[in-house]
């Protein structure tokens, strides 16, 4: 019922949906005290109403912005708390008393106060804020002063709210004492310290305490691109919960040969980004973006097909690329969309034939096939379990944007996948990774995923008492490595300046410089705290693993086997060479959900009841019962590509041959309008030579320039 309760007030625990309720509750009781009056049980309601007030905002309750559209907000709520205790005043015989006259002009003042406060803080905070969002840039040729203290600005409104405490505190205990003195004292405390707290933020409004004006700020980055010249960016815009997107690439870009940067457009986005040596720009403004320096990009690879993209797409001095976040049989890998886009990179023969299938408009000369560079840290299968029990991973992907039963298996088989696993004859350890968007569209799929969390976690919390799976040994082992855990999530907390929260965005743009030692070291970091994790708690304990840290990929590595659902996460896996097993949730049948599905092709095929995991499970406690091994090795090939030339290589030269073109393409426009009388003889082919060797020819002449861009900067009115 408690459950229940708290997912239809949709808080995230119970102590919110305690909080919640006394705070509901706490208003009437004040109400009521102050009519009666009782002094004792108006302090005892106040001090309640308080403390769930601060829980819920501690909290970032859900209720907390539910409450200010229904216009109780928190301004609102500590009013009626002030009102209140002026009619407590005035029902307990005082309001003819100076104390009752003090205490409605304090209440007013005060209240009077929080417009000048509130103004005073927004203006702040909008002449803090950089249109642009840097890391790994250089912004030293413009001053960012610090930041003001972040006790002035953190939570300031509730901050200033609560020096109502003691006007409050005061008041009741003059009514209590029959000393209005206390009262006085208190009331004029609270007006002082508003006051004082209002002025405390003057002096950061001065011009020398802002950051430099929108066009100096734009200035300094066109500077910075003109030095950095960057040839090729990843284009990214999408909400918090799609940073996964952009970060999937983050390795690949560091692995590039020529001068790669990031470009976002959501500061949300730039916040969610892992550490990367990368440069980063976010450019939330349209018009900013357009009015960039970026003449010297060859080369722009996009993430995702989002609204955005067309901000990008309309520069033609570079050639656009759709690079996707993920290789899977889903709709989405096929996208009308993607037709607008100069080439689209594919892993392997897969992708290329599922556009053909597909005949949504991307011609098959302009797909290229270029492997999957992220998946370089995903370890190979030795057919052997990693642990004397195996594990097995559930990965099921997300509800999406409609109600198609196959979107997801969590709906329909996600209990009965779970159960059986956590049941199987044979012990197995069970990984359960939910999909970062699980539960953000369908309450019921938020409701399953609870559940199955509740099931892990019993089931974890069983095992962990149970005699025949750990020893004293392996406790000490595991305290090491908690210890382990907790020394490198200080240094790497220490690395990523998430201990110094005072920090604002402006400060953060100005002090994320390149530094290639302290990003070698997070790299080494972030592998301690990978094998610490895994080390931490035992290889027979069943595990819930939310959030971005473990990667996915880690959990590849850890596990023997996976269940997941139609999406990149399977032809992810399948690099592994491990078994793996598919939902069918939509009930097509084992042969046509292979026949629309390739990555399934070497799967087992699970119906909603789950009864096929016995063949998956069998295969993981006996490998050399195998027998699908070498189809996923052939379909492994299908999917993904090659392994020689390594993905990376391919990635590589792939770039390197399109930045060839779009320079080829833009020597070409400025012949053409330098010299528009000759253009037609210019520009006629010599029909002697064969196709194949102009087309080289042409090929050759782009790739010298490439080399040297500097003595091909384009005409001005070109850049984007």
């Amino acid at each position: 019922m408690i459950s229940t309760a708290i997912r239809l007030a949709r808080v995230g625990s119970g102590s919110e949906l305690a909080a919640a309720l006394l705070l509901v509750l706490s208003f009437p009781c004040i109400m009521v005290a102050a009519i009666i009056p009782d002094i004792w049980l108006f302090a005892v309601a106040v001090a309640v109403s308080y403390v769930a007030d601060a829980h819920l905002h501690h909290r970032g309750s859900y209720l907390v912005n539910r409450l200010a559209k229904v216009r109780a907000g928190l301004s609102i709520r500590f009013l009626i708390r002030q009102l209140l205790l002026v009619l407590l005043v005035a029902r307990s015989g005082l309001g003819q008393d100076r104390i009752f006259y003090v205490t409605v002009v304090t209440v007013l003042v005060f209240y009077g106060l929080q417009a000048p406060h509130g103004a005073v803080v927004t203006l702040l905070r909008l002449r803090r804020r950089l249109p642009v969002v840097t890391r790994n840039i250089d912004l030293g040729s413009i001053r960012i002063p610090d930041a003001p203290p972040r006790w002035l600005l953190h939570r300031s409104a509730e901050k200033m709210l609560h020096l109502d405490l003691f006007a409050m505190a005061g008041v009741i205990t003059a009514l209590a004492t029959d000393e209005n003195l206390y009262g006085y004292a208190s009331l004029a405390l609270t007006l002082v310290l508003g006051v004082g707290y209002v002025l405390a933020l003057l002096p950061y409004l001065r011009p020398s305490r802002l950051v430099p004006s929108a066009e100096k700020v734009l200035e300094a980055v066109d500077v910075w691109l003109a030095a950095y010249r960057p040839t090729t960016i990843l284009y990214f815009s999408g909400s918090k919960e799609s940073a996964y997107q952009v970060n999937m690439w983050l390795e690949t870009l560091d692995q590039m040969e020529d001068r790669p940067m990031i470009l976002l457009r959501e500061r949300v986005i730039a916040q969610q980004l892992l550490p990367t040596a990368v440069p980063v720009l976010c450019v939330p403004g349209g018009v900013h973006l357009m009015n960039l320096d970026l003449s010297t990009v060859r080369v722009a690879l996009y993430a995702a097909n989002v609204g955005k993209n067309i901000h990008m797409l309309r520069v033609p001095t570079m050639k656009h690329v759709f690079i996707g976040h993920g290789d899977s049989d889903k709709l989405a890998s096929v996208n009308p969309f993607s037709k607008a886009y100069d080439e689209v990179w594919t892993a392997g023969r897969a992708g290329r034939d599922r556009y053909a299938l597909a005949d949504v408009g991307v011609r098959d000369e302009d797909i290229v096939e270029v492997g999957r560079p992220q998946l370089a840290p995903i370890e190979s299968g030795t057919g052997v379990p990693r642990h004397p029990v195996p594990t097995v991973l559930y990965a099921p992907t997300w509800e999406g944007w409609d109600d198609n039963p196959g979107n997801t298996s969590l709906l329909l088989a996600g209990e009965n996948i779970v159960n059986r696993l956590l049941a199987a004859e044979q012990p197995v350890r069970l990984l359960y990774k939910p999909h970062p968007f699980t539960g953000t569209r369908s309450p019921k799929a938020k409701a399953v995923h609870e559940r199955i969390v509740a099931l892990v976690q019993k089931a974890a919390a069983e095992r962990a008492t149970d005699t025949r799976w750990v020893s004293a040994a392996q406790r000490e082992e595991q305290a090491a490595a908690r210890a382990e855990l907790s020394r490198v999530e200080a240094r790497l907390t220490l690395l990523t300046a998430g201990a110094d929260a005072s920090r604002d965005e402006a400060e953060e743009s100005r002090d994320a410089k390149a530094d290639p030692a302290r990003q070698a070291e997070l790299t080494r970091l972030r592998a301690e705290w990978n094998t610490a994790y895994w080390r931490s708690f035992g290889w027979w304990e069943h595990r819930v693993i939310s959030g971005a840290e473990p990667r996915l990929y880690d959990c590849f590595n850890e596990s023997d086997a996976m269940v997941s659902d139609i999406s990149s996460v399977v032809s992810d896996f399948i690099a592994s060479g491990k078994p793996y097993a598919v939902t069918d949730s939509a009930e097509l049948g084992a042969e046509e959900f292979k026949r629309q599905n390739t990555a399934v092709r070497a799967a087992v095929i699970l119906s909603n009841s789950a009864e096929e995991l016995d063949e998956l499970l069998r295969t993981v406690t006996d490998p050399a019962g195998d027998t699908r091994a070498a189809a996923r090795h052939e379909l492994k090939r299908y999917l993904l590509g090659p392994d020689e030339p390594t993905s990376i290589e391919q990635f590589n030269a792939a770039t390197r041959t399109l930045a060839g073109k779009s320079l080829a393409r833009n020597v070409g426009v400025e012949q053409r309008l330098a010299e528009p009388d000759s253009v037609a003889d210019a520009a006629a082919p010599d029909d002697s030579a064969p196709v194949e060797a102009r087309a080289e020819e042409g090929l050759e002449t782009a790739a010298d320039a490439f080399v040297e861009p500097e003595n091909n900067d384009l005409d001005p009115s070109l850049r984007g």
